[in-house]
């Protein structure tokens, strides 16, 4: 079973409500790896500490799979919603072409 961690910085509001969004949402789009991936960890952050700028939300993501080095995958926003979608999608690919390589 994978277990998923998330991390937020103090600049983040809502930590509760995205930790619980994380959880659900990464469960449901990487259900097909559970058996490879032991660990997700998200870190959330907010570069500019809640002054705005483009481009200041950030979400990092580290997938452990099961005998092998861990992967990441980042993305930043404007909006925490994207930034995690986008690196949801590049630790999805990552994953896959992981597990081909052991495939092969």
């Amino acid at each position: 079973m994978m277990t998923i961690q998330v991390n937020t910085d103090n600049h983040i509001d809502g930590k509760e409500d995205f930790a619980s969004y994380i959880k659900d949402l990464f469960n449901e789009k990487l259900k097909r790896f559970d058996s490879h991936v032991t660990r997700i960890e998200v870190h959330l952050s907010d570069e500019n500490a809640g002054r705005g700028g483009s481009d200041d939300k950030k979400c990092n993501i580290e997938a452990r799979i099961e005998n092998h080095d861990p992967i990441f995958a980042s993305a930043t926003s404007n909006e925490m919603h994207v930034a995690i979608s986008d690196a949801l999608q590049k630790i999805k690919t990552g994953i896959d072409r992981v597990l081909d390589k052991i495939k092969n």
